[in-house]
Parts: structure tokens; sequence; C-alpha cells
């Protein structure tokens, strides 16, 4: 049981501690920002160094390594798209009254260049990890990106529990672009797909011996797609499970930064959580984490809505503020 039970508390304190992290150095003050980057762009290519050296390491320890080092590819991506310093060239709020394609497209325009920074470092992961016997990395990586990409998908699709205590002032913008909704077409798809990969990873994880390699990478796996598949299921069912990075707000709320750059910008300080996590590790690990993954306690739009609501709902109304 020690075997598989260690796997599954690595990849839980992992998700939670460096979620947090990332949230702490995102409310730290501005002037903090090009050090944070810095640091976590060493950091960033001392795990892609540790992804090759673990490339044909097809031991316990080398999938435990590998899995580490792709999270912090992807912490690195993160912080670079939290600090606003990788985003998109848009950074305005949606024009009153785009929707459908164009609203996607200008929801697209604000991101598109974390979007292709994340593909990048994909490929980068495969280019260093290619032909090795420990695909672990790889897997942890593409595991994240399709979880980031699908809870990114059902926000700006309308779900009720978009939260707004992690989203960093400076992007503020980004609350026009998402729907507030009692749910969407895509969301079942999501949850059921999630579910059938937490299974069969599960099934794979059964069958293989304990303590090997194998058995470490499929639970490492297994339960980051779990954990995934719990925050979706967070994007419909309130519950304030944002207290566990209560520590990573810290620094925000010293410094004020969203109260008080909500203020500056002419907004309230309900600002759509447009990444959680992390997620955490969205948020997200997140994000950040998990990308657009954690909740805040008390700060859920959920809620009945009527016809008319949900149609102005997928309308970009950040604009007339």
């Amino acid at each position: 049981m020690q075997s598989y039970g260690l796997p599954v508390l690595a990849t839980l304190l992992v998700w939670w501690f460096s979620t947090g992290a990332i949230l702490y150095l995102n409310g730290l003050p501005r002037r903090t920002f090009a050090w944070s980057m810095a640091a976590a762009s060493l950091l960033g290519a001392l795990a892609l160094y540790g992804l090759w050296a673990a490339r044909d390491d097809a031991s316990a320890g080398g999938a435990y390594l590998a899995f580490v080092c792709a999270l912090g590819v992807w912490g690195w991506n993160e912080i670079g798209f939290l600090l606003g310093l990788v985003t998109g060239p848009r950074s305005e709020p949606c024009p009153e009254g785009a929707t459908g394609l164009r609203r996607f497209v200008y929801a697209t325009q604000t991101i598109i260049h974390h979007e292709i920074l994340i593909l990048v470092a994909a490929g980068a992961i495969a280019a260093v990890t290619w032909g090795g016997a420990n695909d672990v990395g790889l897997w942890t990586y593409l595991i994240l990106w399709a979880m980031r990409l699908s809870t990114k998908l059902n926000i700006f699709l309308g779900v009720p529990n978009v939260t707004v205590q992690f989203l960093p002032a400076h992007l503020a913008h980004l609350k026009s672009y998402f729907a507030d909704r009692p749910m969407n077409l895509l969301f079942p798809f999501s949850v059921t797909a999630a579910t059938v990969a937490t299974v069969w990873l599960t099934v794979d994880l059964a069958a293989a011996p304990p303590g090997s390699f194998e058995a470490t990478g499929l639970a490492l796996l297994a339960t980051l797609t779990a954990l995934g598949l719990l925050e979706h299921w967070f994007l419909v069912i309130p519950l304030p499970f944002g207290e566990l990075w209560s520590w990573g707000l810290a620094s925000r709320s010293r410094e004020g930064s969203i109260g008080d750059g909500a203020r500056r910008t002419g907004d309230s300080t309900d600002i759509v959580g447009a990444e959680r996590g992390v997620s955490a590790v969205s948020v997200a690990v997140a994000t950040p984490l998990i990308p657009a993954f954690p909740l805040a306690a008390g700060t859920t739009h959920s809620g009945p809505q009527s016809r008319a609501s949900w149609r102005d709902s997928v309308t970009c109304a950040g604009a007339s503020r």
C-alpha cells in the first residue's frame, strides 16, 4: 500500500505547495516581478535539464524526478502569465455586445502568447526526452495542458462557480470574456473524458508491480488526472476549497493588490477568475499547478438565472463599466 500511497501524497503536496507559492509571488509588489520571473526561468531551465538527465532512468526515483521537473516547466509558464509578462496582444475588456465567434477571437487574443509558449515548452520536453525510457515528464505536462485547456473552455462557455480571489488586478480585463451559466454543453464531455482517463490509469496501476517505475509513474499521473477531474466538478459544485491556499494570499492582502488594483482601474473587486490556480496548481499548479483550478470561499457566482440573464452572460460586459 505504501508504494501507491507515497506517489499520491507527493502529488497532493506538490500541487498544494506550488499553487500557494505562485499565488504568493503574484501578490508581491510589481517591482519584484522581474526577480520572480528570472528565478522561475532558472528553475525552468534546470527542470528541462532534469528531464533530459532522467530520460533513461526507468526507476521509481526517475519517475519522481521527471514528474517534478515537468511541474517546474509548467510553473514557469504559469508565473509568466499570472505576472502579466506573457499573455496576449489584447489587454482590454471585450467590446460590449460581442458574441459568438467574435467573442471567442477576442478572448483568444488575450492569452494567445501564453498558449504558444505552452506549446513550445511541450515541444522542448518532447525533444529532451525523445527516445528515452522515462516518459513520465512528458505525460505529466500533457495532462496539465489538457486539463487546463478544458477548464478554460468551460469557463468561457459558462459555469456557475467562477471565482475572483486569485485573479490579480493587472489581469482584471479577463473577467469580461467569461460567462456565468448553470451548465454548458462541453462540461459533460470534459468530466467524462477525465473520468475515463483516471479509471484507465488506475486500472493500469493496479496491474503494475508495486514499487516499480511503472507503478510510481502511473500513480503520479492517475492522481494528477483525478485532481483535474475534481477541479472540473468544483466549477459547478460550490465548496470553499480556496481556503487551502489562504497562506498564498498573504502577500496580496498586505499590498492590497486586488482591492486597490481593482479600484484603480475603476472596477469592483468582483473579478472573474480567468485563471484558477492553480491550480492552479489553475490555477492550478492550479491553476498555477493545475491552472484554472483553485476556488475561493464565498466568491462564487452561483444560483438560478433567468433565460434573459443566460443570454446576457455570454456577451462581453466589461467595457461598459
